[in-house]
Formats: C-alpha cells, sequence, structure tokens
C-alpha cells in the first residue's frame, strides 16, 4: 500500500456529508447535538465555580442562610443540567441510529443497482467491504461521529470562555496553548493516518472472516461440511485469519499509542508551565483563596479543554478516514448509463446484433469472445451450444448488458446499447441463468417478484407452462405456501428441479420481449426435460429467444443453432444442417446420443 496515499474526501467533506442526511432524514439530530453541546458547558462552568463561590462566602463570613442557599442553588443547577443531559442525549440516540440505517440503506442500494462488472471488481468488493464495516454498530463513525462532533463543539466552547477567564493572566500561558495544540494537532493527524493507508488490508482480513462464518452456517453446504469433516479445517482458516487480524490491530494500536504519547508529553508541559506561573503569581502578590481555587481549576479545566481538542480533532480525522470509504462507494463512478440515457424506442420487434466483439474478463489475459458478429432476428429462436469454456454464457453476458465488449459494439435495433439507459434495457429481458437467487417468499410472490402487483391467475398460467403447477397444488397453502425456513419457520424445501422450474415460472411471469434462457434444464429428470421442450413455443410465442444448453437433442425446436468452440462461432444453421455439415456439432451430438443409448441399453438388460 502506497504510504502516501490521501483519502478522497478530508473531514469538512464528510462531516457535510453527516450534516446533509441528517438534515434530510433526521433533522432533530443536530439541534439535539448543539443541546447538549450547551447543556454539557453549563454543566462545566457550574462546576468550576460551584466551590471558589461557597469559600468566597466563608471569607467574607457570610450567613449561613446565605451560604446554604447557594449550596443549594448550585446543586440544583447541578441536578437539573445533569438530567437535562441525560434525556437530551437518550432522545439524540434515536436519530443518529436513524441516519445510520439511511446511510446503509443507500450502501445497500448502491450495491443492488450498481454496474455489473463492479460486482465482481476486488478492489471495488473491498471498498465495499470497508464501507460496510463503518455501519455495522453504535460504536462505528457512521454513528459515533455526532459524541465526537458534540464532545468538541463542549471543548471548543469550554476553550473559548476559559481563554476568556483566564486572559488576564500571562499572555505567554496563551502562546504555549496555541503551540502545543497546533504541534500536537499535526502530529497526531500524520500519525492517525496510519490506519486508512492500511484500510485495504483491514478489509481483506474482514471480508476473509465473514467469507468463512457466513458460508459456514450456509444450509447448501451442510451436508458437505458433515460428509467431508471439513468443520475443524474451516475452524483451523478462521483461527489462522483471525490471528493475522489481530497482528494488525496490534500494529495499529502502536502506532496509535505514539499520538496518545505525544498528547501526554504535550499536556505534561502545558500543566508544568501554568501551574509554575499560578502557584509563582499566588506566593508573590497574594491572591484570595478563593480565586486562588478559581484560577486552579480554571487551568486545570482548560488544559483539559485544550487536550479534548485535540483528543476530539484525531478522533474525528480517523472517522473521517473511515467515512470517506462510505462516500468512495457511494460515489463510485458507473461504466453504465443509468441516468439520463435514451429511452428504448418503441418497436414491434427487437434485433440483437454483436457487431465484431471482443471481450476478456478484468484480470484475465484470455479472450474469451473473439470477434464475434452475431444478429439474433426478431422473434427468432436462437440455441447456442458447445463445451465448457466455449463462451455461451459470456456471450449471454454481453446480450444482457451485464458486460460491455472490449472491442466492438451490442446493438439494439441498431443503436448501441450503451446509448441507452440500460435498466431500461434491462426492462426487455425476461432470464434465467444457471446461477440464481432465491429469497425466503411466498411461491407467488417469488414468481412476480413483485409483492404489492400479484396477478395470482398470471403467476399460476406460468406455473402451469413451467409444468410446477401440480407441484404448487399440492403444496400446504399453493401460491401462499412460504418458500425457505431461514425467515418462516412453515417454510417448504424445493427440489434442484423443483426450483428450476420456479425461477423459469419468474423469467416467464416478467413477459419480456427478449427470452433469455442458461441451461433451464440443467436439474431436470429426462421426462421433465422433455415437458418442458413441448411447451417451449408456447412459452417464447412472439418473443425473440435465445436457449443455452450443453445438451444438444434439446436444441432440435430452435429456428437456428450457434456452436461456439474457442469464443467464435465455429458452426452454424439447424439442427439438419449441421449434422449433414458433419463437423464439431455433429460429432459431440454423436457422443451424447451414444451415451443415452448406452444408458438405455444398460438398464435395459439390467432389468
Amino acid at each position: 500500500m502506497d504510504e502516501k496515499t490521501k483519502p478522497k474526501y478530508n473531514i469538512l467533506q464528510n462531516v457535510g456529508f453527516m450534516l446533509r442526511m441528517a438534515w434530510k432524514y433526521q433533522k432533530a439530530v443536530v439541534p439535539l447535538c448543539l443541546c447538549v453541546a450547551a447543556v454539557s458547558v453549563g454543566l462545566s462552568l457550574v462546576q468550576l465555580f460551584i466551590g471558589p463561590e461557597v469559600l468566597r462566602q466563608v471569607e467574607q463570613h457570610a450567613p449561613l442562610s446565605r451560604l446554604l442557599g447557594t449550596i443549594g442553588i448550585f446543586s440544583a443547577a447541578l441536578l437539573l443540567l445533569q438530567g437535562l443531559k441525560e434525556y437530551l442525549s437518550a432522545n439524540v440516540m434515536f436519530g443518529r441510529i436513524d441516519v445510520r440505517g439511511r446511510i446503509l440503506l443507500a450502501l445497500s442500494r448502491k450495491a443492488s443497482t450498481t454496474s455489473y462488472p463492479n460486482v465482481f471488481d476486488p478492489d471495488v468488493l473491498a471498498l465495499q467491504e470497508k464501507a460496510g464495516s463503518t455501519l455495522n454498530s453504535n460504536e462505528k463513525a457512521s454513528e459515533h461521529i455526532w459524541t465526537t462532533l458534540t464532545d468538541l463543539t463542549i471543548n471548543l466552547a469550554g476553550f473559548g470562555i476559559y481563554l476568556l477567564l483566564l486572559s488576564g493572566l500571562n499572555p505567554f500561558l496563551m502562546l504555549v496553548v496555541i503551540v502545543t495544540t497546533a504541534a500536537g494537532f499535526f502530529f497526531t493527524r500524520k500519525i492517525n493516518g496510519w490506519g486508512y493507508r492500511h484500510r485495504e488490508e483491514e478489509g481483506r482480513y474482514e471480508g476473509r472472516l465473514w467469507y468463512i462464518q457466513e458460508r459456514s452456517e450456509e444450509a447448501s453446504l451442510a451436508k458437505d461440511i458433515r460428509i467431508f469433516g471439513l468443520s475443524g479445517w474451516l475452524e483451523q482458516i478462521y483461527d489462522a485469519v483471525m490471528r493475522l487480524y489481530e497482528d494488525f490491530f496490534t500494529r495499529r494500536e502502536k502506532v496509535y499509542i505514539r499520538a496518545d504519547l505525544i498528547d501526554l508529553l504535550l499536556s505534561f508541559a502545558r500543566n508544568g508551565i501554568a501551574y509554575f506561573y499560578l502557584i509563582r503569581l499566588t506566593l508573590r502578590q497574594g491572591l484570595p483563596a478563593s480565586d486562588f481555587l478559581l484560577y486552579f481549576t480554571a487551568v486545570s479545566g482548560f488544559t483539559a479543554w485544550v487536550t479534548g481538542i485535540l483528543s476530539q480533532f484525531s478522533q474525528l480525522h480517523r472517522e473521517s478516514i473511515e467515512l470517506s470509504s462510505v462516500q468512495e462507494y457511494l460515489n463510485l463512478p458507473e461504466p453504465f448509463i443509468f441516468e439520463g440515457g435514451a429511452s428504448i424506442p418503441p418497436a414491434e420487434g427487437w434485433e440483437l446484433k454483436l457487431e465484431n466483439a471482443t471481450f476478456r474478463y478484468p484480470g484475465s489475459d484470455q479472450d474469451i469472445i473473439r470477434g464475434m458478429n452475431l444478429t439474433i432476428h426478431p422473434g427468432e429462436k436462437l440455441a447456442i451450444v458447445g463445451l465448457n469454456g466455449a463462451g455461451k454464457t459470456t456471450l449471454v453476458k454481453l446480450l444482457c448488458g451485464f458486460y460491455d465488449p472490449d472491442e466492438g459494439r451490442v446493438l439494439l435495433n441498431g443503436r448501441d446499447i450503451r446509448s441507452f439507459n440500460r435498466r431500461e434495457y434491462y426492462g426487455l429481458l425476461s432470464a434465467m441463468f444457471q446461477q440464481f437467487s432465491l429469497l425466503d417468499l411466498t411461491v407467488a410472490e417469488t414468481v412476480a417478484q413483485s409483492p404489492d402487483r400479484i396477478d395470482r391467475a398470471r403467476v399460476s398460467d406460468c406455473l402451469r407452462k413451467a409444468g410446477l403447477a401440480d407441484c404448487i397444488a399440492k403444496l400446504p397453502h399453493g401460491l401462499d405456501t412460504h418458500i425457505g425456513r431461514t425467515v418462516y419457520l412453515d417454510g417448504v424445501m424445493l427440489s434442484g428441479g423443483e426450483t428450476q422450474r420456479l425461477m423459469l415460472a419468474r423469467a416467464l411471469y416478467k413477459d419480456g420481449p427478449i427470452l433469455i434462457l442458461d441451461e433451464p434444464t440443467a436439474a431436470l429428470d429426462p421426462i421433465a426435460e422433455n415437458d418442458i421442450y413441448m411447451k417451449y413455443n408456447e412459452m417464447t410465442a412472439g418473443k425473440t429467444s435465445v436457449f443455452i444448453s450443453h445438451r444438444l437433442a434439446s436444441t432440435r425446436f430452435c429456428d437456428r443453432i450457434l456452436f461456439l468452440q474457442d469464443g467464435v462461432i465455429a458452426e452454424e444453421g439447424t439442427h439438419d444442417q449441421l449434422m449433414a455439415l458433419g463437423g464439431g456439432y455433429a460429432a459431440l451430438f454423436e457422443v451424447q446420443s451414444r451415451y443415452y443409448q448406452e444408458g438405455r441399453n444398460f438398464h435395459e438388460e439390467n432389468r
């Protein structure tokens, strides 16, 4: 990590960000913090004057009633201010939590809507992890900064008041305070920047610990952990990362101790000089005992204010460094156009075209798609086949607009999709991918993906087309049955094939004009797979559709088949044309056919 790396946002910018968030969502936070500061300063002044005032009245031989009255007034003021401070502090807490929650929501929204390439960018993921760690507790910067700002306001106000009170003393004391304050601030700011300069290292450890913990608790890994005895191995990995994390904290705290030592030395210098002068002044000029007590307490409090200012500035600097990560992530540049892009023009049909497209994944030195030219005509049913690694899924990602080609273009009705609002472009697509998400929702909510606008008749029709209607009808609550048991105890667990059919129904429900199915039958048995093929024409009626599969027998119902090999279209045509060609497609089809035929013969011989 470059030691000269600086935060992208400074203290004023980060404080301004928090003030804007508070003003937008919880306007009472700032006034309440100021009230807490004012009451705290008032409380400090009462504590400062109570001793000298009582002693002064003793010196003046005041009546006992007056003395007791003075003590009573100060005691009442202390009780009132202390109670008011606690009340205000308790009430400001709710607003502070809400502001932190709003920032956390903004981070979640950014993570779920950011351009697809960012989702897999290691630098972006590290920044996201660091930003998230700033929001995961009440003591983190996103909430604790209000305590820091309140304490800083208290110390600055106390510093100013005590400075006026002590202004009649030797100006040399003021010079000492100014010099030591400036020196302490710059020294500690330099040292405390260590945390930011090593934030990527901390983010790596936090990310690994979180990953191990989360993955080890996932139900999908429960069988593997038990069958292969992985629990001990996972614990070893966790302990190893934790030791590295603890070593990081040790190194960090050693650095921060230097800042604390500098503060201590500066405080010692200020206190020593101030006490020497005050005692010398008392002995030579004979200050009254009450004035001596007042100045002595004021000097002691004055040095505490100075130390507090230095400490809170250092704390604010550290918290600003953490909040800088939040702003960096929220303001992360987007490679795609989401706001201000061109709207998708209305059309009767949609043509997708790759024009000399070349693509490689970030950080890779190998092209996955190489100089590909492809036109998918409106309403065409296109199948894409090939061996693993041929580029089928990558091609789908380019067509879906998840990635832009490094060279060439992806065109929609002749226009580069880079010019469109990418979210509007996504709206044209209904898709089912090999890897999919499944939340703990009801069947109807899962299919509709919009709990507030569910067309139950349409949900049922999509389930029928996906071949899942009979299965859902047998569930305890039909369409209202919960899926998964993480949130709802009455949820059901679907098999792999049933889940895949459910995802197909979800894609059909969206009813986008372009349908993309990536291995939609991989988890289905042959009978269920054939059932899907029989309904394929019904599913794709009036749509431009792209079907990706390893199983070549599933492509016969498509208008055109592309056989991909090493990132290029090696062969193209209908099933009969490609079989007649006798190339890679025909050879692969023959291998798969022989495999299924041998399997059938084996079962017949062993009946």
